[in-house]
C-alpha cells in the first residue's frame, strides 16, 4: 500500500471510529445547553420570569463554565480525556433534569451555574482529543465533523423540543419534561464512552499495524515541527499573544452568536404571530434554518482546508451573519419571509466559522499546551454567552424591541472578524509538507533495505 493510499484508508477509518460517536455526544450536550430557549415559551409565563431574568438566567451558564474551563482542561491532561467526557457527561444529565424542578429566579440562576460547572471543559477535550488522532491538515474537516452537532442540536432540538411543550403528564408541564427527557441520553452516552474511547492513539486496536504505525510517526512529526517553532507548556501557552487574542476575538463572536440563539425562539415566535404557523410549525422551520446552517458548515470547512486558510474564511462568516443579523430586524415588518431568509443566513455565517477558527489553535500548539489554550479561549470567548443574551433581554425589555439589539449583537460580531484577522498572527496553517515528504522518504528506505 503506497503513502496516499495508507493515508486514505487510516484517516477514513479514525473518521468512522470518533466522529459519529463525539458528534452524537456533542448534539446533547448542546442540546441540553440551548434547549433553555424552547422551554422560555412555556417556562417564563409559568413562573412569571421577564427577558431580563431569563436573559440572565440562559447566560449564567457561561460564569461556570467559565470558572471551571481551564482547571477542567488540566484535570483532563492529567487523568485523559476519555474518563473526564465520561464524567462530564453523567454529572450534567443529573443537573439538567433537576432545571424541570425549578420554581424561582434564584433557582433558575443556581441551576444553570451549575449545570455550566458540570460541562465545563467539554469542548476542549474534544478538540484536543482530535488533534492527538487526525494529522493537522485534515483539523478543520474532523472539527467540523463533530461540530456539526451545534446547528445539528438545534435543527433536531427546534422541532423535538416544541413537541415535547405539547406532552403534560403527571402533574409536570411541557417544559419540564423537556429538561427530563432530553438529559437522559447524555447520561447513556456518558456510560458509553467509558468503555468506547481510547485515552490514546498506542492504546487503539481498531487500526491494523501499518495504519497505526504511519499515523503515530505522521503526528509524531507534526509535533516536533511545531515545537521547533513554539514549544509551550500548558501554562506557558496560557500567556501566548495569540491566544489571548484568539480568546478576545471569539469573546465578540460569542456574544452575538448566543445573543441571537437564545432568542431566536422567542424572536421568531413574534415574527410568526403575523401568520397562522403553530408553535409546532415554528420547529420546522427553525430546525430547516439549522439544517443549511449544517450544510454551510461543511462547505467552509472543506474549503478552509482544501486552500489551507483559516482568518479570512472566519472573519467574512462573521461578517456576513452581522449583516444578516441587522437586516432580518429591520425587514420583518414589511416581509417575514424575507426576514426569516436573512435571519437564516445570519445563522449560517455565525456557524460556518467555527471549524477553521477552531483549526488555529492546534497548528501552533502541541499536546497539554493546544488543550490549556483551546480551553483558556473557549472559557473567555463563552462569557460572551452570557453577556449576550442578558443584554438582549434588557434592551427589549426597555425598548420593547428587538432592534437595538440586533445592531448590537452585529457590531460584536464585526469586531470579532476584525480582531481575528488583523490582530491574529497564527495563520492557523497546516505544518509543511516536508512532514510527508520525510515520512515517503523513510518508507521507501524501508521497503529498500527488505
Amino acid at each position: 500500500m503506497n503513502q496516499l493510499e495508507l493515508e486514505r484508508s487510516t484517516t477514513r477509518k479514525v473518521t468512522l471510529r470518533l466522529i459519529p460517536f463525539l458528534f452524537l455526544c456533542f448534539i446533547i450536550a448542546i442540546l441540553d445547553r440551548v434547549n433553555i430557549g424552547f422551554a422560555a415559551l412555556q417556562m417564563n409565563e409559568d413562573l412569571g420570569f421577564s427577558n431580563a431574568v431569563f436573559g440572565l438566567g440562559a447566560g449564567i451558564f457561561f460564569i461556570g463554565y467559565f470558572l471551571l474551563e481551564v482547571p477542567g482542561s488540566a484535570m483532563m491532561t492529567k487523568i485523559g480525556a476519555r474518563k473526564w467526557i465520561s464524567r462530564i457527561m453523567v454529572t450534567w444529565a443529573i443537573i439538567a433534569i433537576f432545571m424541570a424542578f425549578i420554581q424561582t429566579p434564584t433557582q433558575f440562576y443556581i441551576a444553570r451555574f451549575l449545570l455550566g460547572v458540570a460541562e465545563a471543559s467539554f469542548y476542549p477535550c474534544m478538540v484536543y482529543y482530535l488533534s492527538g488522532f487526525f494529522q493537522t491538515k485534515h483539523h478543520a474537516k474532523a472539527i467540523a465533523g463533530f461540530m456539526l452537532a451545534i446547528p445539528g442540536a438545534n435543527a433536531i432540538g427546534a422541532p423535538l423540543s416544541t413537541f415535547l411543550l405539547g406532552i403534560d403528564w403527571l402533574g409536570l408541564a411541557g417544559w419540564q419534561w423537556l429538561f427530563i427527557l432530553e438529559a437522559i441520553p447524555a447520561f447513556i452516552l456518558g456510560i458509553i464512552c467509558y468503555f468506547y474511547l481510547d485515552d490514546r492513539l498506542e492504546d487503539v486496536n481498531w487500526l491494523n499495524r501499518n495504519e497505526k504505525e504511519w499515523l503515530m510517526s505522521v503526528i509524531a512529526k507534526e509535533r516536533q515541527e511545531k515545537e521547533e517553532v513554539k514549544h509551550y507548556t500548558f501554562a506557558q501557552a496560557l500567556k501566548d499573544r495569540d491566544v489571548l487574542i484568539l480568546s478576545i476575538g471569539y469573546f465578540c463572536w460569542m456574544v452575538g452568536y448566543y445573543g441571537i440563539n437564545m432568542f431566536l425562539p422567542t424572536i421568531s415566535q413574534g415574527l410568526v404571530e403575523a401568520t397562522s404557523l403553530s408553535t409546532q410549525g415554528m420547529g420546522w422551520v427553525l430546525g430547516l434554518m439549522y439544517t443549511i446552517a449544517m450544510v454551510v458548515m461543511i462547505m467552509v470547512g472543506n474549503h478552509s482546508d482544501k486552500k489551507n486558510e483559516r482568518r479570512w474564511h472566519v472573519a467574512i462568516c462573521l461578517t456576513t451573519s452581522a449583516v444578516a443579523m441587522i437586516a432580518s430586524s429591520y425587514v420583518a415588518s414589511t416581509s417575514i419571509v424575507l426576514s426569516f431568509i436573512f435571519l437564516t443566513i445570519a445563522l449560517c455565517g455565525a456557524f460556518g466559522a467555527y471549524s477553521p477558527f477552531w483549526a488555529i489553535p492546534p497548528s501552533f500548539l502541541t499536546g497539554a499546551a493546544a488543550g490549556g489554550a483551546i480551553a483558556l479561549i473557549n472559557s473567555v470567548g463563552n462569557l460572551g454567552g452570557f453577556f449576550g443574551p442578558y443584554i438582549v433581554g434588557y434592551i427589549k425589555d426597555v425598548t420593547g424591541s428587538f432592534n437595538t439589539s440586533m445592531i448590537f449583537l452585529g457590531v460584536s460580531l464585526v469586531i470579532g472578524a476584525a480582531i481575528i484577522l488583523f490582530l491574529v498572527k497564527q495563520s492557523g496553517k497546516a505544518v509543511s509538507h516536508k512532514v510527508e515528504e520525510d515520512i515517503e522518504q523513510s518508507d521507501l528506505k524501508n521497503s529498500i533495505n527488505t
